[in-house]
């Protein structure tokens, strides 16, 4: 009898130990990690198989996958919390709605759309392979870069022509070619015009019934009135000077040019006959020149009047221009989804030419001190953007994030990260690679469209 209760006794001890044991070690393990194994494709990895075989689309061995899910403290950082900013201030954040401080409106929530799409957990024999760069997010002032080219144009404000301001014929020309320099008062041509002339023999009668009789308000007004239709015609103060001392109207008179230039278009021809209005060249003044360039148009918003630019031209090399941007074209270009924006530079050397290419910098300081990480952080696939971040030892998850501009190898980021997030910036790949393998991403029907 006794001995019937002392094995009882011993065996009740051991299956009840064992079975505390066994529940605890289920217990660790539930709140660890699940073991989850499968067989899947190394070129296929939307295949998951329960046991080992081939691959049903391209016929390759299945692999054996073995991954440590984190149930519990996943689901955690899943949930996350509710976020809230200010409208006009999204640097300002808060956990709970209410009102900005900084300007009194009310608090956005903020979108929870970005979110974390995927989690690897390397093991021990990965780790020792695995070396990752990591960096902190942070904040920073941005400035960016613009490589631009443009072309040196004729300034349109510069052009000017010499016009016939009376009918007539040219009789000789004094203008040898196009491209010839003309400065204002150099004579052009010489032009018979009957009604010149006429015009021309009523001044001298004027004059002369003017100063025969000073008193006389009538003739004053018909004297100064002769004077200045003379002007108008084209006819300088020296030659009505030299007419009225002379008393003799020559039957050919000189025509002077009003502008500066060079000779663009040459009109004028022995023996052509103009009418008033026409022209008898057609100059441009090449002391100022446009600098006409394209922006690309997702740089365009960030070019303003005013923003200085730098220029340098391959005739000229080590020599620098600079001028600032007085004109934004109003209309994108929808075939070359470029803008037009133009700079005006002095040329009082005439050392540019139009037609020549320049090579312009344009620096632009962006607003506000954003958030930023390197540009190799950021995995883009053309549907989404990915920055692995550093979740616990071995253990990287994978979070979608919005970019903004990108500027001397960092990148904005807009939504997705927080300041001192640890992201990987050199080894990133090799984790997307491993969570393609494994089929770690949570959005598996999306799987196939993530290459790089």
């Amino acid at each position: 009898m006794k001995y019937l209760l002392f094995t009882f006794f011993s065996l009740y001890l051991f299956v009840g130990c064992s079975d505390k044991t066994a529940h605890e070690k289920k217990h660790t393990t539930k709140e660890t990690a699940t073991i989850e194994t499968y067989y899947t494709c190394s070129m296929h990895p939307s295949v998951r198989e329960k046991k080992p075989g081939k691959c049903p689309i391209c016929g390759m061995n299945l692999t054996k996958v073995n991954i440590a899910l984190e149930h519990d403290d996943h689901q955690k950082e899943k949930q996350g919390t509710e976020t809230y900013y200010c409208k006009d201030n999204p640097d300002f954040t808060s956990p709970k709605p209410g009102t900005c401080p900084l300007d009194g409106s009310k608090l956005v929530k903020k979108s929870q759309t970005l979110g974390a799409v995927g989690r690897v957990k390397l093991r021990n024999l990965q780790v020792s392979h695995f070396k990752a760069n990591m960096f902190s997010v942070t904040s920073m002032k941005m400035q960016k870069n613009i490589r631009l080219l443009g072309t040196l144009l004729k300034s349109e404000q510069r052009e000017s022509n010499i016009p016939a301001r009376i009918k007539g014929r040219v009789e000789k020309v004094f203008v040898e070619s196009t491209g010839a320099f003309i400065k204002k008062g150099d004579p052009v041509l010489k032009l018979y015009s009957p009604q010149l002339l006429t015009g021309a023999e009523e001044f001298l009668i004027a004059k002369k019934n003017y100063f025969s009789n000073k008193k006389n308000k009538d003739f004053k007004e018909l004297y100064e009135q002769s004077i200045e239709r003379m002007k108008l015609w084209g006819v300088q103060e020296s030659q009505l000077d030299s007419w009225a001392k002379s008393g003799k109207i020559p039957r050919e008179i000189i025509i002077y040019s009003p502008v500066t230039g060079i000779v663009e278009k040459k009109n004028a021809v022995k023996g052509k006959y103009f009418k008033e209005g026409e022209s008898f060249f057609n100059l441009v003044d090449l002391s100022l020149l446009w600098v006409e360039m394209d922006v690309y148009e997702h740089e365009s918003a960030l070019v303003k009047i005013d923003q200085s630019v730098d220029f340098e031209f391959s005739a000229y090399p080590g020599e620098k221009w600079t001028g600032e941007i007085d004109f934004i074209n109003p209309v994108l270009n929808p075939k070359t989804h470029t803008l037009k924006v133009r700079t005006t530079l002095e040329n009082t050397d005439g050392k540019l030419k139009p037609g020549m290419l320049a090579e312009a910098s344009l620096t632009v300081k962006l607003e506000g001190t954003p958030l930023v990480v390197p540009r190799t952080a950021v995995i883009d696939t053309g549907k989404r953007k990915i920055v692995w971040l550093e979740k616990a030892e071995s253990t990287y998850e994978a979070q979608m994030v919005r970019t903004g501009f990108e500027s001397e190898g960092f990148v904005e980021i807009k939504e997705g990260l927080n300041e001192n997030d640890k992201v990987v910036i050199d080894g990133n790949f090799l984790l997307d690679a491993q969570a393609q393998l494994t089929g770690a991403y949570e959005d598996t029907s999306k799987v196939n469209a993530h290459q790089h």
